[in-house]
């Protein structure tokens, strides 16, 4: 967190940053999946994915500021896993509501163990970029420029 700043302004300082990246992720992920620009299919399909997971985690992130990058992977992990597992889960109700724009994009409508995959790997790179980037020590930017490394 900021040095010297009170845990409550972190806190709120926290949940701004994780809200700004989640205002980028969303849009990307839908032209990444429904806007037709020419992009290769694999990417159509699991850019897609990677870029919800992502969402997930830092969505996690803004609702628990105070954990740390691994604790909110471990939790975002868990949720995208229950939400990819759910698919399997068939009533009329939850069926007509995967087919609804909503439905695809925060559900998704069949189950597959490679999403689950991409899923992990997404929420690896976000908790990666978490604490190396959007978290890094004031006294690590310190050290970098003092050391000029």
């Amino acid at each position: 967190m900021i040095e010297g700043t009170p845990k409550l302004t972190q806190g709120i300082h926290r949940q701004l940053t994780c809200a700004g990246i989640i205002l980028v992720l969303i849009p990307l992920g839908l032209v990444c999946r429904f806007v037709p620009i020419g992009l290769p299919q694999v990417i159509v399909k699991y850019g897609g994915s990677f870029l919800w997971a992502a969402m997930v985690y830092w969505l996690i992130a803004a609702l628990l500021p105070t954990l740390e990058s691994i604790a909110l992977g471990f939790i975002a992990a868990a949720v995208a896993t229950a939400v990819e597992f759910a698919k399997q889960i068939d009533t009329p109700g939850l069926s007509a509501f995967r087919d609804t724009f909503a439905g695809k994009v925060l559900l998704g409508r069949y189950f597959s163990y490679t999403d689950i995959a991409v899923y992990l790997v997404a929420i690896a790179c976000a908790a990666w970029l978490d604490r190396n980037v959007v978290r890094r020590p004031a006294s690590k930017d310190k050290e970098y420029f003092r050391n000029g490394s």
